[in-house]
């Protein structure tokens, strides 16, 4: 069995913490990133040369950093650099392509490059490999709440592991998640089990311009490709689906409210490193500063170096749209922390105002970075 990690999301929701140059899955807030404990799980599973990680050109060089920070070194034909963002369908393709051409037909887990997930759903993903070979299989999560930031999925007629999967269901509102939950729906989690033959069989059948565009010993003209998740693309299409239930803890952490739901809260129902007096339901993370909450409920309060965010703990799905009014604005904040990681090292802002700008530069040992020309400022070392 081969691991396929999806790795080029941005996480927008989890701004001013998640940025596009440096997304959630590769924060390390107090030991490996999500992404480094997602290849953790996937070298049990596969060993590590049987990981191929797809990501983007930003993000290269995170992904080979980070293997190598685990002691691992990731095979150059098993990085996969999309020049496009084009949804879940295309990359899933590219990745089962590469396998099929290197090591032959094959099964492959797909993990999301951002979640958590319990060692024990591990073999759980074992045993249902053998549905893999005529099924397209996803997992779901038994729901413990009526989960409005999560897809869900309907089981149908059981199988030998698991279920058909007989409805696909978008993000849904609280009412509708309830019944939903009543109904024994399962929420989608983005893991899935696939054989290169079932799903190159499914793929033609439902999008044969994609399967061609996927051909062996094809190089795809990935610009050009429509950009469709497999939920959208192929899994709402195909009579080859089944869902197997996954019994193991698994988050997103999409949210700050996921956040706050992972974390251990106070007797207070707060999350984090503050003072509270007569305040509940409150997640803080303000590293470096002194922070005290007085009389309030159910807040989020987050405190970068340059950016701070205070919302309805109800109400984190919102900060999707806050950085859709900052991108609109081509606001550099949602792109770049106030310190950025390079492939040689990182440089951190310490001052910049009208002609100049003032970097702390750190190189990594056996690296190196060249002098750069500016046309409107000099640069001095």
């Amino acid at each position: 069995m081969k691991s396929i990690i999806l790795a080029g999301g941005v996480g927008t929701r989890l701004w001013p913490l998640s940025r596009e140059y440096y997304p959630k899955q590769f924060i390390q807030f107090d030991g490996p990133s999500l992404f480094q404990k997602t290849c953790e799980r996937a070298i049990l599973l596969s060993g590590p040369n049987g990981i191929y990680v797809v990501t983007n050109e930003i993000h290269r060089y995170l992904v080979k950093n980070q293997i190598e920070e685990l002691g691992y070194t990731l095979p150059d034909d098993h990085l996969l650099v999309e020049p496009a963002g084009k949804n879940t369908l295309p990359a899933i393709a590219w990745a089962l392509q590469r396998i099929r051409g290197t090591a032959g037909p094959e099964t492959a887990v797909v993990f999301p490059s951002d979640h958590i997930l319990g060692y024990s759903a591990l073999d759980q993903i074992r045993a249902a490999e053998p549905l893999a070979r005529d099924h397209l299989v996803t997992f779901g999560i038994p729901p413990t709440s009526p989960h409005t930031g999560y897809g869900y999925i309907r089981p149908g007629e059981p199988l030998a592991v698991g279920n058909s999967a007989e409805e696909f269901r978008e993000k849904p509102d609280e009412e509708t998640a309830a019944g939903y939950v009543q109904k024994g729906y399962l929420w989608n989690s983005g893991i899935f089990l696939l054989s290169t033959d079932c799903f190159f069989a499914e793929l033609e059948r439902y999008q044969p311009e994609l399967a061609a565009a996927f051909a062996p010993d094809k190089e795809p003209d990935y610009p050009s490709l429509a950009a469709i998740s497999i939920d959208y693309g192929l899994l709402e299409h195909s009579k080859k689906v089944a869902v197997v239930p996954l019994a193991a803890e698994w988050s997103d952490l999409g949210t700050f409210r996921a956040l706050y739901d992972h974390e251990q809260h106070d007797e207070g129902g707060n999350v984090g490193k503050a003072e509270f007096i007569e305040a509940g339901g409150n997640y803080v993370y303000a590293p470096g500063k002194h922070v005290g909450l007085i009389g309030v409920s159910d807040l989020v309060v987050v405190d970068t170096a340059d950016a701070l965010l205070i919302c309805d703990n109800r109400k984190t799905e919102q900060v999707k749209a806050l950085v859709g009014r900052y991108n609109a604005a081509s606001d550099p904040v949602t792109r770049f922390h106030r310190q950025v990681h390079r492939p040689w090292g990182s440089y951190t802002v310490l001052e910049e105002g009208g002609p100049y700008k003032i970097k702390r530069v750190t190189v990594k040992a056996g690296e190196k970075l060249s002098l750069q020309l500016h046309h409107h400022r000099s640069e001095h070392w």
